[in-house]
């Protein structure tokens, strides 16, 4: 089962830090697993599509959306940072 970790205002939306879900048997990608999210929390879903929403995948920050993800995966759902 891949391991979601929700930081910041994605924790709050989500009303958890994480959560375990089990990935479909075939190819996910980042951009399928968060339809998947969608359509069973659509609040969540809009939160985590958002564009400056970042996603690490086992701590590597994804190039893309369309990474490919597996049940093994540890998925990082990252608010935008600001600081200085």
């Amino acid at each position: 089962m891949a391991k979601l970790l929700f930081f910041g205002r994605l924790s709050d939306a989500a009303g958890r830090a994480s959560e375990t879900l089990a990935l479909p048997k075939d190819a996910c990608t980042a951009h399928e697993l968060l339809n998947l999210i969608k359509s069973r929390e659509p609040a969540l879903g809009a939160a985590l599509d958002h564009p400056s929403v970042r996603i690490a995948v086992n701590q590597r920050l994804a190039s893309s959306r369309d990474v490919t993800l597996s049940d093994a995966d540890e998925i990082a759902f990252l608010p935008p940072m600001s600081g200085g």
